[in-house]
């Protein structure tokens, strides 16, 4: 670690990204000597190539606009490089070599031939036209198909990134390139996406929860539940939360959260999707919407009593002072929809709580795993059914937590999902890389 720190200053969301992998892993690794004589995990901890490149755009008013874009292909040790892209002001190369870094282990665990790398671009979306989202698009795309490809790298949507920014994307691909292929995931159905694609995150993560519990002999039907955020991984992880009998009492964004006792049903849930897809207006309009419901300024949901917690906002939303409140409120179950949403003390709490805790490249591994089925889909030139994509997203989730169970119960014959987790991706992309020789 001393290394990672000497090499990588001022990336501390990468640093504690290596730092949580690493803790973990390191005993394995000691185990297996020619892991260590290769230098296995000195080599996982440096991306293949970090591509830094300038965005230059006109916005509506016919001012040249600049923004920094990236692309950080982490490791192709199994397959293409796999990542989403991200528009956001916050983007930096420390958080998008964290997001490629997890993002290689948590496309290892879905079983799939992907390997990892994330982008994007200090570029926010909120407030710009949709004239100007195409334009920087094109833009973005007309320096980015240099290194993408369906056999080199094929990225997906993120944060700030959904189906209209992919189209585009594309669009201006087909453009540059003229082929039509797979080289993006996230799609819309007319342009080659698959079904649930927009679901399958939150789905996926709700799957994973269920697959915990029911490891307990229990289920999520009567429980409640706080799930942060109110982009798609939100809103969809109250979906199918709903479906499987729970109760969500709680949404948030970035000004504060919504506390709704009675439970967030399919009615309040549409209204919720209408808000954020379509006006794009704030969580508190919910509360005005509704009676019963309280809005909290500048706030997160933490401090509100439950049984399940799914924190699908972004990541480090959760501190060590977050985690003691729920687990004294008797929270028997976190599990994480957004990229490493626990700060390293916070997850240190839970697992020694012995909650049942679901870390992010394990539970939010639906995303990545359908974007995979889109792949193969696009590939062979059909589109499966709805039914067909959630089976093969069920089944995914099902085997990523099989592995977890393998490699993380811990002697007292308790499952620590965590390191389960990260010894799972890491022995394949290990043995992976360690087939190739000195590359």
């Amino acid at each position: 670690m001393c290394g990672v720190e000497r090499r990588n200053p001022c990336e501390p969301e990468f640093i504690q990204a290596v730092r949580e992998f690493a803790e973990d892993v390191i005993p394995y690794v000691a185990e297996h000597p020619e892991f260590r004589e290769a230098k296995i995990l000195e080599r996982m901890t440096e991306p293949d190539r970090i591509v830094t490149f300038r965005v230059t755009w006109e916005d509506d008013a016919g001012q040249i606009r600049a923004n920094r874009a990236w692309r950080v292909q982490f490791n192709n040790s199994i397959g293409p490089y796999k990542g989403g892209l991200r528009f956001h002001p916050t983007v930096t190369q420390s958080v998008l070599k964290f997001l490629g870094f997890e993002q290689v282990f948590k496309n290892s665990l879905t079983g799939l031939p992907m390997g990892g790398a994330k982008g994007g671009a200090n570029f926010n979306p909120r407030g710009k036209s949709c004239r100007e989202v195409m334009r920087f698009c094109q833009s973005l795309m007309t320096e980015l198909h240099r290194h993408v490809g369906e056999d080199t790298d094929v990225p997906a949507g993120d944060i700030g990134v959904g189906s209209r920014e992919i189209s585009y994307l594309f669009g201006q691909y087909k453009r540059l390139k003229n082929r039509f292929v797979g080289v993006l995931t996230g799609k819309g159905l007319a342009s080659g996406g698959s079904m649930i694609r927009t679901e399958a995150t939150g789905y996926g993560c709700v799957y994973f929860c269920e697959n915990m519990l029911n490891h307990r002999g229990d289920s999520l039907k009567g429980k409640t539940c706080l799930v942060s955020g109110s982009g798609n991984v939100a809103i969809y992880t109250v979906e199918k939360a709903n479906e499987l009998g729970a109760r969500v009492v709680t949404l948030s964004d970035s000004s504060g959260f919504i506390h709704d006792p009675g439970g967030i049903d399919a009615e309040k849930l549409q209204f919720i999707k209408e808000l954020k897809e379509v006006r794009r207006g704030r969580i508190s309009e919910y509360a005005d919407a509704f009676s019963g419901v309280t809005f909290h300024e500048a706030s997160r949901p933490w401090g509100v009593s439950a049984d399940v917690v799914f924190p699908c906002a972004t990541h480090n939303e959760i501190n060590a002072d977050d985690a003691h409140a729920l687990l004294a409120n008797g929270v028997v179950a976190v599990c994480e929809g957004a990229n490493m949403p626990t700060e390293l003390d916070g997850a240190k709490a839970f697992r020694e709580a012995k909650i049942l805790y679901g870390p992010s490249k394990a539970a939010n591994a639906g995303g990545v795993a359908v974007s995979g089925l889109e792949q193969s889909q696009n590939a062979l030139r059909l589109s499966w059914t709805r039914e067909e994509v959630d089976a093969k997203l069920q089944a995914i989730m099902q085997d990523i937590h099989r592995q977890c169970l393998n490699y993380g119960r811990t002697s007292s014959d308790e499952v620590d999902y965590v390191s389960g987790a990260n010894v799972a991706g890491f022995q394949k992309v290990a043995q992976a890389m360690l087939s190739y020789g000195v590359v």
